[in-house]
This record gives structure tokens, C-alpha cells and sequence, in this order.
């Protein structure tokens, strides 16, 4: 597959998970009256396993020839670069935030992009190679 094909998928799923996690971030700070850290820890938890299904089989779909990784350590890296991706976007988040006073929905906006530049590289360098 072309790496622009990829790079296109990824930002159709990227979207579509942007759009789930707006959508439970909103549903738990809006209506449920959580916290703005509960809402970003429960809405990536719930979009990792949407985007891991889609990675596996649509952006980075399996070629029996050239690769390595059976379906449980693509699991584990993909945890691992969830883990990463996330933990980057979960800092920058407190720090626009408590340091910088940005809106919180802004704040959560922003982690979005800061999220999906990780995950992909991440995704691609470690976890469907």
C-alpha cells in the first residue's frame, strides 16, 4: 500500500475518533458533570479499541509475507503506543490547562492532533511493521 493511501485512512479513522472522543468528552463534562481528566481518560480508552480494529485491518491490514507481529503482540505494542501517545497528550493537556489556563475543551481539542501524530508513528514504527 502507498504511504499516502495510509496516511489518508489514518486521518479518515482519526476523524472518526476525534468525533467519538469529542462526543464522550462532551457526554461526561456536559451532561454527566465529570471532571475534564476522567472525561480524557475514559473517551481515548473507548476510542483505542475502535481505532485498534480499524489499524489492524484497514491502515496497516496484514500481509502474511512481511509481518512479524502475531495478533497478541500487536496488542501489547499497540498498547504500548497508546500508551505513549496518550501519556504525551495527557501532559500537554494539564499543561495548557493548569499552566497555561487554556479552555479545557480547547485544551482537549488540541491533545487530538498531539494524540494522532504519536499513535501514528508509533503504530508504524512499532506496532503493524
Amino acid at each position: 500500500m502507498k504511504e499516502s493511501t495510509r496516511i489518508l485512512r489514518f486521518i479518515i479513522i482519526g476523524t472518526l475518533n476525534a468525533l467519538l472522543t469529542a462526543l464522550i468528552v462532551w457526554l461526561l463534562m456536559d451532561v454527566g458533570r465529570q471532571d475534564y481528566q476522567l472525561a480524557n481518560v475514559a473517551a481515548y480508552v473507548v476510542a483505542q479499541i475502535h481505532n485498534f480494529l480499524w489499524c489492524k485491518y484497514w491502515i496497516f491490514p496484514l500481509d502474511k509475507q512481511t509481518k512479524k507481529n502475531s495478533i497478541w503482540k500487536q496488542i501489547l505494542f499497540f498498547i504500548c503506543s497508546f500508551s505513549v501517545a496518550y501519556g504525551t497528550q495527557f501532559l500537554f493537556l494539564l499543561a495548557f490547562v493548569e499552566i497555561f489556563h487554556l479552555n479545557e475543551y480547547l485544551a482537549q481539542f488540541i491533545g487530538l492532533f498531539i494524540y494522532g501524530a504519536v499513535n501514528f508513528l508509533c503504530n508504524k514504527i512499532i506496532t503493524f511493521r
